[in-house]
């Protein structure tokens, strides 16, 4: 096209005005919220969340961004630091600036070199229900003795 710059963003962040409901919600670097997030559109954070976080759409912890808590959303790009439990219904991009600790069961997983993650990971099925998750990372024997009393192979 015209007048469109031809560089590769490959490895840059998304800009927000994401293309999930056309509404983008901004946590910006310096603000700390407690508590939890529901929301249609995508969310981007660069300041940190403490608490849950629940998107239709994509969810963004830029660089500078920092979340603690579980997150469930249809797509997920981390460039920042993660610890929780993540359930991505879709595709998960795991950007080489980010710090991750928890379980994440995602659709699709997509790890750049050098990013950090710590933790168990399930791909490709429906992502289970919130309950069935530890809280935080925590308890990884009661999580895996479910699955082993339902027949599911560990």
């Amino acid at each position: 096209m015209l007048g469109r710059d031809k560089r590769s963003t490959a490895n840059e962040e998304p800009i927000p005005g994401g293309a999930g409901t056309g509404s983008v919600n901004l946590i910006s670097a310096g603000t700390v919220i407690e508590g939890e997030i529901n929301c249609r559109g995508d969310l981007r954070v660069d300041g940190k969340v403490i608490g849950r976080i629940t998107s239709k759409s994509k969810v963004v912890i830029g660089t500078t961004g920092e979340v603690e808590g579980d997150i469930t959303c249809q797509h997920a790009d981390i460039f920042g630091k993660y610890s929780g439990n993540m359930r991505i219904a879709e595709i998960l991009f795991m950007k080489s600036s980010c710090h991750i600790q928890g379980d994440v069961h995602a659709g699709k997983l997509v790890v750049e070199a050098g990013a950090v993650f710590s933790g168990h990971c399930h791909m490709g099925e429906a992502p289970p229900s919130p309950g069935d998750f530890p809280k935080n990372g925590k308890n990884h024997d009661r999580a895996i003795g479910s699955e082993k009393k339902a027949g599911i192979p560990a």
